[in-house]
């Protein structure tokens, strides 16, 4: 989520500024490492900055197939972007506050042939510890592992949110696309749901989702706008070109799906928005010291059709 939009001038201010306080370009294998398995390519690294990707950004920088040569990313940022902690105070003036996962030093560890981690220390501000493991396999998945510990026990309104952000390069289609509440795998009822505009009805939370989170008197984000749907099932998919991008989680009851269609900045040909599909988790109560976290599965793969997405979804959660 690229912050509000009024826009796109004063977020590329904020990025620039953000990049020229940054380390230098990164360095393979200490900073970043290519990862590949049959059908799926990609780069995962921190926070410093690669050629056209620039700095402040983590997770995915890009991912290609045999099937589809570009990136769905926005080459400049990233895909599963460890983006936003937030309490119920509001968005904090300062950039590196409010993309404090940004902005702060992430450790890239190649584990092996396959899989990444990355870590981050308690941060300066809301105290949040970070782990994340993304790990290949055949032939076309990523299944990711996040954990965080939060060490700050005055967050403000007892909980915390982690907000992550992918940022979409140039969709026909800027939706996302998930189940209706009430409608289930063997009947979906299938919602398509591309927000107006960014900070508007952004984010949906899970059917079964009781958490009502106050917070203080402020500017919008994407978190503290609730759409009035609501999801059923753990999943999400968006389509890009002839493929189809699917993030699907562990059911977790804090997972919420979030979306901004312009959140990805302007098209390169400066014509239009690039879409984030986001999500964040939220934890409510916390308690100091204990871990919380998801896992979840990315899938990219050659388009079919609503029914294949289904049977991915049914094969992870099976699993």
């Amino acid at each position: 989520m690229l912050q509000v939009m009024t826009t796109v001038a004063m977020i590329s201010g904020c990025l620039g500024a953000a990049a020229a306080g940054t380390d230098a370009q990164a360095q393979e294998g200490v900073d970043y490492a290519v990862f590949e398995v049959s059908r799926l390519r990609c780069t995962i690294g921190n926070n410093n900055g690669l050629g056209e990707h620039r700095p402040w950004y983590n997770g995915l920088f890009n991912m290609s197939s045999p099937d589809q040569s570009q990136t769905p990313f926005v080459p400049a940022y990233a895909g599963f972007n460890l983006e936003n902690f937030y309490d119920a105070r509001p968005r904090h003036p300062d950039p590196a506050v409010f993309f404090e996962p940004r902005a702060n030093p992430i450790e890239f560890k190649r584990v092996n042939a396959t899989t990444a981690e990355l870590y981050q220390a308690p941060t300066p501000f809301y105290g949040i510890e970070s782990r994340i493991r993304f790990e290949l396999k055949e032939p076309h998945y990523i299944d990711v592992a996040y954990t965080c510990i939060p060490r700050n026990a005055d967050l403000a309104g007892k909980f915390f949110g982690v907000f992550w952000a992918s940022y979409i390069n140039e969709p026909l289609d800027k939706s996302i696309h998930f189940l209706a509440g009430g409608s289930s795998l063997e009947h979906p009822k299938w919602v398509q749901f591309c927000t107006q505009q960014h900070d508007r009805d952004s984010t949906v939370p899970h059917e079964s989702d009781k958490t009502e989170l106050t917070f203080q008197p402020g500017p919008t984000c994407l978190w503290n706008q609730i759409s009035p749907l609501r999801y059923s099932q753990p999943f999400f998919y968006g389509v890009f070109r002839n493929m189809v991008l699917i993030y699907i989680f562990e059911p977790n009851p804090g997972l919420r799906f979030a979306h901004s269609p312009s959140g990805g900045g302007p098209t390169k040909a400066d014509d239009a928005y690039n879409p984030a599909w986001d999500f964040q988790l939220v934890v409510p109560d916390y308690e100091v010291d204990k871990e919380y976290g998801f896992r979840a599965r990315i899938v990219y793969k050659p388009w079919v059709n609503r029914a294949d997405v289904i049977a991915e979804v049914k094969k992870y959660l099976g699993d």
